[in-house]
């Protein structure tokens, strides 16, 4: 049955989707919204009958592709495929009284695809075998270190502050535009740390190419076992980076309900699975009154982080 849309007080009939959806990543290729937003794209795809375009759009954090979509037309055509870092960034605007780049209540939330710990890595040259070590050595080089990050306050960034206000450590932040090139930045050995999501560096750490530390979860990773948490250290710290499907906010419930529907199939087809196993990234679905109360909740905790690390300005 086509679905019954009303536009400007006209009664149009259409039936959705009748044509190919762009999918936004705010951020380059290789980091963890492109990780789960490419095999959610091809997921929906097989039941929407319809192409769904993965586009980069990188920029401040996130914040580019992220405005994009909170202005786009909101008729489900247009997509976000969020971070974490969707609500660090009005928070930080805030902070430094800037005009805010968008608010998050300019989106309708879609479903939770995946919400996992991030861990600390470090390039396999640095001269440390676990946080006991590390801590020792940055405070024996106070200020001399560096790590990467996908940005200002940024879903990597706000990990390390975290890590660094509570160990009272000083690093140079070498920001880049997004988690892959914080990865890359790190590979290359022109940092020594970075936080990570698993589905970002696990091919890394099982290569031997990083070596992980640490995790900011409650509890030890499923798929990182031998890796330790922040609390088993005696460390308050807890942080997921979560990547979530979000719409403008005045698209049609009609629509959405569709997108919902496609996404709670999505995620039990077997490709889906393969391609987040093979990343080590359990799948943590929510539709979406779930995922609104999921991300309120940690909206308002990571806006209180950014109050305690403050105004972070990029020192480059």
């Amino acid at each position: 049955m086509p679905l019954l849309l009303t536009s400007t007080g006209v009664l149009a009939q259409e039936a959705f989707p009748s044509r190919a959806i762009t999918m936004i990543v705010p951020f380059p290729p290789g980091g963890v919204a492109e990780i789960t937003g490419r095999p959610t794209a091809m997921a929906m795809e097989k039941l929407l009958k319809q192409p769904i375009a993965l586009v980069n759009r990188p920029g401040a954090g996130g914040a580019v592709g992220n405005a994009a979509v909170a202005n786009a037309k909101p008729d489900g055509y247009t997509l976000l495929m969020a971070l974490s870092s969707i609500s660090v960034i009005p928070a930080a605007d805030e902070l430094f009284n800037r005009k805010p780049a968008y608010s998050i209540d300019q989106f309708a939330p879609v479903a939770l695809i995946s919400a996992d710990p991030t861990i600390l890595v470090s390039h396999p040259s640095l001269p440390v075998k676990n946080l006991k070590e590390l801590v020792a050595l940055a405070r024996a080089k106070q200020g001399q270190m560096s790590y990467s990050s996908s940005g200002i306050y940024g879903a990597l960034h706000m990990p390390m502050e975290m890590f660094l206000h509570h160990y009272k450590l000083k690093m140079r932040h070498v920001p880049t535009t997004g988690g892959g090139p914080a990865l890359t930045t790190l590979l290359g050995g022109h940092v020594e740390l970075t936080s990570g999501g698993p589905a970002a560096i696990t091919t890394h750490v099982k290569s031997g190419k990083l070596r992980a530390h640490v995790s900011w979860g409650a509890k030890r990773h499923e798929n990182y076992p031998d890796v330790p948490t922040f609390k088993e250290q005696g460390a308050d710290i807890e942080y997921y980076i979560w990547s979530g499907l979000m719409a403008p906010r005045a698209t049609p419930e009609p629509v959405l309900k569709i997108l919902r529907d496609t996404v709670r199939r999505a995620v039990e087809d077997a490709d889906f699975k393969n391609a987040m196993a093979r990343v080590n990234s359990p799948v943590n679905y929510m539709d979406a009154p779930e995922f609104a109360k999921y991300w309120d909740a940690d909206a308002k905790r990571l806006a209180a982080v950014v109050k305690v690390v403050g105004k972070v300005e990029d020192k480059k």
